[in-house]
C-alpha cells in the first residue's frame, strides 16, 4: 500500500483533475461557503435519515458563527479509503472525514491523517481527556496518540423479549450461568420441533464476548496478536458449544432462513404483529435497533393488539469474567494530511460533540438516536428528557459509561485482522468438532505474519 500511495503522489495532478471531476456527484444540498466565510469540506458516510441528521447538524453550525461554512459531501459505498488516499495524494483532500472502520493506525501510519496535536494544539488533549468517556477515549487514540475525535458511540447489549420470559416464570440474566439455564429452558437441545432458538451465537460478535470473558486479543506493549490466550479460547468454546448441542446442520439451516428475512429484519421480533415471539427470545445487537423494536410496538398498537415487552442487558460474564463489558465502536472524526481548513474542521469537531455546549451536542444525539461520547451530554436535561421518551435506549447509554468497553486493536491490517478473526469463529461455529485453540493459533499466525510485513515496510518508508 506505501508503494501505491507513492505512485498516487507521482501522479498528484492527474489525480486531482480526477477528484475535481467526481466529487460533484456526491455534493449534499449545503451551498458552498458567502464570501465571507472560510469553508470547511466535510466528507461523511451517512445515508437516508441519518444524512438529513446531519445537514441538520452542518446547518446549526453554520448559523451559530460568522466565521467558518462548513460543506457536507456524502461518500457513499465502500472506497472511502480509496478516494480519501487519492485526494490526499492530489493536494486536494476534504478538510474533515468521519468513519467508522478500524482504519485509524493503517490511516495514520501511511501518513494520510494528522495527528489532533497537529490541528488543534496540546491543549486539545486535555480538554478531550477530560471531556470524553474511557471508551471514547480509546477510540481515538492509536499508541497513547490522539489520532481522532469520536462523536459517536455504538454499544452492544442483549435484547430480549420480556413477555416471553415473565411467561416462563423467567429472568434476564445477569451470569453466563444464569443465560446458559434461561436458553436450555427455552430451546431445550433434544427438542426436534424447535421454531424459536433462545439464542445462537454470531460469529461476527467473537469481539465481543471475548471482552465479556475478561480476554486480550492484541497485546499492544509487545506487539503481539494474542489470540489463543486461554480466556478468548474459552469465550469460542462456549459460542462452539450451540454447535454442539443442537448439531452444526441445524444451526446452520436455522441461520441460513434469515438470509429470507425481508431487508433488515430484526429477527427479536414476530414477523407479524400478531405474533408473540420471533426467531430469537436474546439477540446481541446495538442501540439503533431500538427503533425497529418502537416501530412494532406501533404497529401493533395501531391493530389493538396487546403490546409486547421487551428488555435490554449487558453481556452477562462468566466466573473470572468482565461485567458491563464488550466491544465498542462508533464513529469519529480525522483530518487528512494537507487540509486547507483543520481550524475550521477543529470548530466544528468542537461544535458537534459538544465541548462547548453540551445542549447541542444532545439535540444531535437525539435527533440521530446517537449515543453521546461525554456524561455531561448524558447528564443534559434535554438528552435525559430524549432518554425518558426512549427508555430502551437508557441501558446502552448508562453501558457506555462503564470503562470495561474495547474497540477493535488499533493495530496496522486491522481490517485484515477482524476479517480473519471472524472467519475464524466462523469456522469454529461450522465445525464443532474442532479445538477453538487450534482454530484460533492458526488465525493468530496468520494475522501475526501480516502484521509483521506491514511493520516492516513502514520502517522501510521511514529509512527511506
Amino acid at each position: 500500500m506505501i508503494k501505491f500511495f507513492r505512485v498516487l503522489v507521482a501522479a498528484s495532478l492527474i489525480v486531482a483533475s480526477c477528484v475535481a471531476i467526481l466529487l460533484p456527484q456526491f455534493q449534499t444540498k449545503s451551498n458552498f461557503a458567502p464570501p465571507n466565510r472560510s469553508e470547511v469540506v466535510f466528507w461523511h458516510f451517512w445515508g437516508g435519515t441519518d444524512r438529513d441528521v446531519v445537514d441538520r447538524v452542518v446547518e446549526r453550525f453554520n448559523l451559530s458563527q460568522s466565521e467558518y461554512w462548513v460543506r457536507a459531501v456524502a461518500v457513499p459505498g465502500n472506497n472511502l479509503d480509496a478516494k480519501l488516499f487519492l485526494s490526499v495524494a492530489g493536494g486536494n483532500p476534504p478538510d474533515l472525514v468521519n468513519q467508522d472502520d478500524p482504519v485509524l493506525a493503517d490511516w495514520y501510519g501511511r501518513g494520510v491523517l494528522q495527528s489532533v496535536v497537529e490541528f488543534a494544539g496540546e491543549r486539545a488533549e486535555l480538554r478531550l481527556n477530560e471531556f470524553l468517556l474511557p471508551a471514547a477515549r480509546r477510540l481515538g487514540q492509536v499508541d497513547g496518540r490522539w489520532v481522532a475525535v469520536p462523536n459517536g458511540l455504538d454499544v452492544r447489549a442483549l435484547y430480549y423479549n420480556a413477555s416471553l420470559l415473565e411467561e416462563r416464570g423467567l429472568q434476564p440474566p445477569t451470569t453466563l450461568a444464569e443465560f446458559d439455564q434461561v436458553i436450555r429452558t427455552l430451546s431445550a437441545p433434544n427438542d426436534s420441533n424447535l421454531e424459536m432458538f433462545a439464542f445462537l451465537p454470531d460469529p461476527r460478535r467473537i469481539l465481543a464476548w471475548g471482552y465479556v470473558f475478561g480476554g486480550e486479543f492484541f497485546d499492544e506493549d509487545k506487539n503481539q496478536v494474542v489470540l489463543d490466550s486461554p480466556k478468548i479460547v474459552a469465550a469460542l468454546n462456549w459460542m462452539q458449544e450451540f454447535s454442539r448441542l443442537y448439531g452444526p446442520d441445524v444451526v446452520a439451516r436455522f441461520r441460513h432462513g434469515e438470509q429470507s428475512l425481508p431487508g433488515k429484519t430484526f429477527p427479536l421480533l414476530p414477523a407479524l404483529p400478531e405474533s408473540k415471539v420471533g426467531r430469537y427470545a436474546f439477540v446481541l445487537d446495538g442501540q439503533w435497533r431500538t427503533r425497529d423494536i418502537e416501530a412494532f410496538t406501533a404497529a401493533r398498537k395501531a391493530r389493538g393488539l396487546t403490546a409486547l415487552r421487551f428488555g435490554v442487558c449487558p453481556l452477562p460474564p462468566p466466573d473470572g469474567g468482565r461485567s458491563r463489558s464488550g466491544w465498542v465502536n462508533g464513529n469519529f472524526f480525522v483530518v487528512p494530511q494537507g487540509a486547507k481548513n483543520s481550524a475550521g474542521a477543529w470548530a466544528f469537531i468542537r461544535f458537534w460533540i459538544g465541548l462547548e455546549n453540551v445542549d447541542q451536542a444532545a439535540r444531535t444525539c437525539a435527533e440521530g438516536g446517537w449515543i453521546p461520547v461525554s456524561s455531561a451530554v448524558i447528564e443534559s436535561k434535554s438528552f435525559q428528557d430524549y432518554l425518558g421518551q426512549h427508555p430502551l435506549m437508557a441501558t446502552f447509554v448508562e453501558l457506555a459509561g462503564s470503562d470495561q468497553l474495547f474497540p477493535f486493536p488499533q493495530t496496522l491490517g486491522a481490517m485484515f485482522f477482524k476479517r480473519t478473526l471472524e472467519a475464524a469463529a466462523d469456522e469454529a461455529i461450522s465445525r464443532p468438532e474442532r479445538s477453538s485453540a487450534e482454530i484460533l493459533r492458526d488465525a493468530g499466525q496468520r494475522i501475526q505474519s501480516q502484521l509483521d510485513r506491514l511493520q516492516k515496510i513502514e520502517r522501510t518508508a521511514d529509512a527511506n
